[in-house]
């Protein structure tokens, strides 16, 4: 066993884990974080998609002791006092999702996204997610959330100026 110390979704953890432990399998199995979704186990689809010191990983990728002195942010971390994240707002107004399996990884990848780039265009908001697999929307609509939640923080911002 090795001890880690980490902060999740802003709470610390301290634990002990056996080193072979995949951080997805942390956070659903010891943290309850079932919102972090185990697909492929070979860091293909996206679906287990979390913010590992502000930058998304594949959590099938990462091995629990990786992630020691770290902060992981899950999907169940976007939102704050309630309030959904404006990519979670984003993707319910938008009907970018039709199963929801891909979702959360979805939303966490395009969150890293907009934080590197605020003002993407369709073609860079494809590229930047191109890593998350979708197997139900044909991707429109994730398209038009992502820019739904960009432009709504760029009216945030700016004041509704134009």
């Amino acid at each position: 066993m090795t001890r880690i110390e980490l902060t999740v979704d802003g709470a610390k953890v301290v634990d002990d884990v056996e080193p072979r432990l995949l951080l997805v399998q942390y956070l659903r199995e010891r943290l309850g974080k079932t919102g972090t979704v185990i697909g492929c186990d070979t860091a293909s689809c996206g679906a287990c998609t979390v913010h590992l010191d502000g930058h998304s990983v594949k959590s099938c990728n990462v091995l629990a002791v990786q992630a020691d002195g770290a902060e992981v942010t899950t999907i169940e971390g976007l939102a704050t006092d309630g309030e959904l994240h404006p990519l979670q707002e984003a993707f319910h107004e938008c009907h970018a999702l039709q199963c929801g399996f891909c979702t959360p990884g979805m939303i966490m990848q395009a969150a890293d996204l907009l934080a590197e780039n605020p003002h993407p265009t369709e073609t860079q908001i494809r590229e930047g997610l191109e890593g998350n697999l979708c197997r139900c929307t044909g991707y429109q609509n994730i398209v038009r959330a992502v820019q739904y939640a960009a432009d709504a923080a760029s009216t945030a911002t700016d004041g509704g100026a134009a």
